[in-house]
């Protein structure tokens, strides 16, 4: 009776403080994820006030909050948008690929922690937080921009690899053969396209199987639905967040949005017990040693991350200040490199990658809002300095930028 009690206490205190942080950070914002990896900083291993009664319901939390991240993020798309985009802009991704990927290796090549932890820090560099660059773009009023269609067709290309990537991850963390991770990378290939085959020609009928005019049974269902198949998902040594991603995907129209209306809170409360549970997991004294590294780290993926937004949308014909506009919004980095650094974590690999990761998160997700914001007119005022680009001159004569000729409406998931 006493340990319920105080599992209730620092439960509750837990829900609270997460509560007031979000409050704070939406009054001053930006994204309160560094808040929530921060308070997890100062309550767990090595901080201020280790918790003990409610470790393990966090943990429980904490992969909930994966699954409904995936989730969520498969119901943003249609299988036909994943299709369309990876016909028309897998260039796009092969380069965003390449230039932010490599870094990560690289580092950790250097650092001497093996080809694993190579690869796990490549995708902590390589992916960008697609929650916090849709706020962005929001607040900013960007979403009819020109070019808002090639950072979403980015974005869409990430969370597509991830359906390759993690069971990658998984295998290589679990530390299995070659031949018995080729059986689940092909698994993994296989379920992936099955599932998006079956989207794309019955997603109506999966969808009208899911649905209910009642909300709480349209509720149950999605919500026992994706935690079955990502469990089976686990099991098969997939991953459960791709299991909760190809969900998402499969359903489509009312049932996707009053799916997404339903979940949105949940999302947000489970997405933050995961961000404190992964600063529990790390002791605050393990960052000092890492912030070099990762704060170096950091300024590279900046910079590639904005040339990657440049040559994206200068393929898609967008002007000189939208393409640096793209690249700028693409630099936050958030949820998903925490998930991968979180599978390290809890694999134990590398006890330097889970700090490392943290201190380039934070950096990374405060950074991210800010460059959205000023990349584009810094590096036209200093291109201003020197021969004046095409798009200048349009602007001297009066005539409008390209990217105003045309606004688009937001291109989100058709519904």
């Amino acid at each position: 009776m006493h340990s319920s009690a105080i599992f209730l206490i620092e439960f509750g205190a837990i829900i609270l403080g997460l509560g007031l942080l979000g409050r704070l950070a939406g009054r001053l914002q930006f994204s309160p994820i560094p808040l929530y990896l921060l308070a997890g900083l100062a309550f767990g291993e090595g901080g201020l006030l280790p918790l003990g009664a409610s470790e393990e319901f966090v943990a429980i939390g904490a992969e909930i909050g994966v699954i409904l991240l995936l989730l969520m993020l498969g119901l943003e798309y249609t299988a036909s948008d994943l299709v369309s985009n990876l016909k028309t802009q897998y260039p796009a991704g092969l380069v965003d690929m390449t230039l932010n990927a490599l870094p990560g290796a690289a580092l950790a090549l250097l650092m001497g922690w093996g080809p694993v932890a190579a690869v796990v820090l490549a995708g902590v560099t390589w992916i960008s937080s697609s929650g916090v660059i849709a706020k962005v773009l929001g607040d900013l009023g960007r979403l009819g921009n020109r070019e808002t269609p090639v950072i979403l067709s980015i974005l869409v290309l990430e969370d597509l690899a991830m359906a390759v990537y993690l069971p990658i991850i998984t295998a290589l963390l679990a530390g299995v053969s070659l031949a018995a991770g080729s059986v689940t990378l092909a698994i993994a290939l296989g379920v992936a396209g099955l599932v998006l085959f079956v989207a794309v020609r019955y997603g109506r009928v999966i969808s009208r199987f899911v649905s209910s005019d009642d909300p709480e049974k349209l509720l149950l269902v999605v919500l026992g639905l994706t935690l079955l198949v990502a469990g089976i998902a686990q099991q098969l040594q997939v991953s459960a967040a791709v299991g909760a991603f190809l969900v998402g995907i499969a359903l489509s129209g009312e049932v996707a949005e009053g799916a997404h209306n339903l979940l949105a809170p949940l999302r947000d409360l489970f997405a933050a017990v995961f961000f404190v549970f992964f600063g529990l997991h790390t002791d605050p004294q393990s960052i000092p040693p890492v912030i070099l590294p990762a704060l170096g780290l950091a300024v590279v993926t900046v910079l590639t991350k904005i040339a990657t937004g440049w040559w994206a949308a200068r393929r898609a014909g967008i002007s000189v200040k939208g393409r640096w506009r793209a690249g700028g919004t693409l630099v936050a980095r958030g949820e998903f490199s925490i998930v991968i650094a979180g599978l390290a974590v809890t694999a134990g690999i590398e006890p330097q990658l889970g700090p490392l990761a943290t201190a380039y998160v934070l950096v990374l997700v405060v950074l991210g809002p800010l460059t959205a914001r000023y990349t584009e007119p810094i590096a036209m005022r200093l291109a201003g300095r020197g021969t004046p680009s095409p798009d200048g001159l349009l602007a001297q004569r009066g005539t409008p930028a390209a990217e105003t000729l045309e606004p688009m409406e937001d291109s989100g998931r058709d519904r």
